[in-house]
């Protein structure tokens, strides 16, 4: 075999491996940040099933501490919005259904199960609170951009948001479980008109980069 042979199979073989410009455009350039739902319900098995995508994406270790909590009764949305901004307030209560993202900083209770090469560093993270809560804020904050993409892969249209009082969300809404709360996400498909705002700029390669 040539080396333009080897050249042409291996372009081929690359191209075969990337997504096309459908795919493209409804995961990263024609997506939008909707602020604006329409009323269509949002099910549970929507969300998990895009979990299911997101959890094969890679963590270290393959600690996996994402965690999300579903807030979809009239009652829980109360309690979430009293720890956001007063300007997104509303369109949290609005949306079909929003998300809490998390980090678990319990996640080394697991090691043993998804990560048996590495069981012993469970052992010595269990007197290490604060590593723990930068390891899984790292790795949980990096399986979050991997469930938007793949929310939007489902079908989804998200608008993430901070929390203003993430310690105040955590001792309501997740005591006693570990979680320390990233942002929020609401999710649902956009209204017919005011949905998103302009498309803004975005930064270049050249803007973003250097090589050493």
């Amino acid at each position: 075999m040539s080396l333009d042979t080897a050249d042409t199979l291996t372009d081929d073989l690359v191209a075969l491996r990337s997504i096309d410009d459908a795919t493209a455009d409804l995961l990263f350039r024609e997506a939008r940040t909707v602020k604006v739902f329409a009323d269509v319900p949002v099910t549970d098995e929507q969300v998990h099933a895009a979990y299911e995508l997101a959890k094969w994406g890679p963590t270290a270790l393959n600690t996996s501490p994402l965690r999300y909590l579903v807030v979809r009764s009239p009652e829980a949305r109360e309690r979430l919005v009293s720890h956001l901004a007063e300007g997104n307030r509303a369109g949290v209560l609005a949306a079909p259904l929003t998300l809490v993202l998390a980090a678990d900083t319990e996640f080394h209770t697991l090691l043993p199960r998804l990560a048996p090469h590495a069981a012993a560093i469970a052992d010595g993270l269990a007197g290490q609170p604060e590593t723990r809560e930068a390891m899984a804020r790292m790795n949980a904050t990096l399986q979050a951009g991997y469930l938007l993409t793949a929310l939007r892969a489902t079908g989804l249209h998200v608008g993430p948001m901070g929390i203003a009082d993430a310690a105040g969300l955590d001792a309501d809404l997740l005591a006693g479980t570990g979680w320390k709360s990233l942002f929020i996400v609401n999710l649902g498909q956009p209204a017919a008109e005011g949905a998103s705002y302009p498309r803004a700029d975005r930064l270049s390669p050249a803007e973003v980069s250097t090589t050493l």
